[in-house]
Formats: C-alpha cells, structure tokens, sequence
C-alpha cells in the first residue's frame, strides 16, 4: 500500500515547500526522489536546494551526478530511483507512473494554476481508481489523502 497524499499549494511555492518536506523525510532516515516535468525546472530545482538557506542544504543528485544509489535524494524527469527511496515527491505536472514502488508518494500542485489543479484532479483520479481495482480484494488500497494550506501556510488535511 502506498499512502498517496495531495499538497495543495496556496501560499507558498515549489521551492519554498519542498525543501522542508525532504529535510523532515531526512530527518526520518528516509530517502526521497523528487520527479519535475522538464529539464528546466530540474536544473533550477537542484540549484535551489544547494542554496535556499545559507545555514542548511538538501544533499541531492541527478542523472549525471555521481554515487547515485548513495544519495538521499534524487531529483529526476523519469520513473528512475537508484538509491531504492521510499518517498516519492511529484511536483508542477510530472507524471505519475510508478508510485505504488514507494511507501509515500506527495503531489504538491499549485492552487494558482488552473493547470495544474486540472492535473492534480486527474492524477487523484487515476489513484483512486487504481485503490479500487487493487486485487485481491483483500490486500489494502492506496491511502489518499488532500491537505491544504491555511492562511499561515500550515498545512491543514480536507476531510
């Protein structure tokens, strides 16, 4: 069973998010692949995470970095995943494919974009489809769950 969770982003972004959610999986002893739709977005991502706070950093690689089954976090366009995480982080449209293979799998999408709010439905969509054709019966389905941010950018789960 794989707990699907849905992070609708209000009042912060990508960037800004993220590397909070890879330094609490850190903390836990998790490893974590991140997986953006375009090359663009990798490139800025990885950038970020070096730098995004002067007295912090997220240690990470790519698809040409080096030791890439000893990194704890793994940023990628594909379904690739060297270091055998078990948290995937899906972010801005990146597809889906392959998330029953981690034990957590996070879609944030930004609530600003109607776009990406169209993906974010299709993507829950086709994970609850999958919790419901789950044979056998008998074995647990995905866990889904929705959480929103409030107006102090906590994060507050939707019933």
């Amino acid at each position: 069973m794989t707990d699907v969770r849905f992070y609708h982003l209000t009042r912060t972004r990508l960037e800004d998010a993220l590397p909070v959610m890879l330094g609490r999986t850190l903390e836990r002893g998790g490893r974590a692949v991140v997986r953006l739709a375009t090359p663009e977005r990798l490139k800025a991502l990885d950038e970020w995470l070096w730098t995004f706070d002067d007295a912090a950093f997220i240690p990470h690689s790519s698809e040409g970095g080096q030791h890439a089954a000893d990194q704890p976090v793994w940023l990628t366009l594909g379904e690739d995943n060297p270091a055998g995480a078990g948290f995937l982080f899906v972010g801005e449209g990146a597809e889906l494919a392959g998330f029953e293979a981690f034990e957590v799998c996070a879609v944030l999408f930004d609530g600003r974009v109607e776009e990406a709010v169209a993906r974010a439905r299709s993507q829950w969509a086709v994970v609850k489809a999958a919790a419901e054709a789950k044979e056998p019966a008998s074995e647990a389905p995905h866990a889904l769950s929705y959480w929103q941010q409030n107006d102090r950018g906590s994060w507050v789960q939707a019933q």
